[in-house]
């Protein structure tokens, strides 16, 4: 698989990476999601520091990712109890 040499700014640096090339657009617009939150908490809460905003970001991204894993074991624990259910009434039918 190819990589390629891309440069992705976030913040106010710039960060050189080597990625597959399938994964190019896929990290491209994670980087322009960051700069989005970044903008949006400097925007919100009038803070300039580069450092204080990334760190933000980061804390957030964390706490979405914690929801998202924990609403999917939910639902994964739904569907379980659901597929148990159904497979006892085809036991039962038999």
């Amino acid at each position: 698989m190819a990589e390629l040499s891309i440069k992705i700014r976030i913040g106010n640096r710039e960060y050189p990476m080597k990625v597959k090339a399938e994964d190019e657009e896929r990290i491209r617009r994670a980087g322009k999601m960051l700069n989005e939150k970044i903008k949006h908490y400097q925007n919100q809460f009038g803070i300039d520091d580069t450092q204080d905003l990334v760190a933000m970001v980061a804390f957030d991204c964390l706490v979405e990712k914690i929801k998202s894993e924990e609403a999917s074991e939910s639902s994964d624990d739904f569907a379980l109890r659901e597929i148990t259910k159904l497979n006892q009434l085809i036991t039962d039918s038999l």
